[in-house]
């Protein structure tokens, strides 16, 4: 009889995610309130999927809190909701958003299809076939 593995949490994370998340770092503008102030803050991706993004900011904001995500490159400009408060480095929050609704094509990448296993990646490095002469 063979013996069943327990999955790690993070196989029971992407057992949960509803899209493949894409480790990208874009800039981005995170609009909001901060109290009754307004707030606009630079930032970057950490990684990005369908239904958000993870980014790295200095404003604190709080869990629930409503903000916007802006795609620099193409001034698209998405409601979003706060959703997780990650690691602290340099003054920074990690700070996850979720869109209102499911947007794949804010950010303007291909993304992986929903079968893709990244552990059948092609490993760079190996030997490749030499390329056959036309003739």
């Amino acid at each position: 009889m063979a013996e069943m593995k327990n999955p790690t949490p993070s196989e029971i994370a992407a057992e949960r995610r509803r899209s493949h998340r894409v480790n990208i770092a874009m800039p981005v503008l995170v609009r909001g309130k901060r109290g009754t102030q307004p707030f606009e803050e630079e930032a970057q991706t950490i990684s990005v999927s369908a239904h958000g993004c993870m980014v790295r900011m200095a404003t604190p904001v709080a869990r629930a809190q409503e903000i916007a995500i802006v795609n620099t490159k193409t001034a698209e400009e998405l409601p979003c909701t706060v959703t997780f408060h990650g690691q602290k480095e340099g003054g920074k929050t990690e700070v996850g958003v979720e869109f209102a609704e499911p947007s794949p094509l804010f950010w303007r990448i291909a993304f992986p299809p929903e079968d893709w296993d990244p552990s059948e990646r092609k490993r760079p490095g190996g030997p490749r076939p030499a390329a056959k002469p036309k003739g």
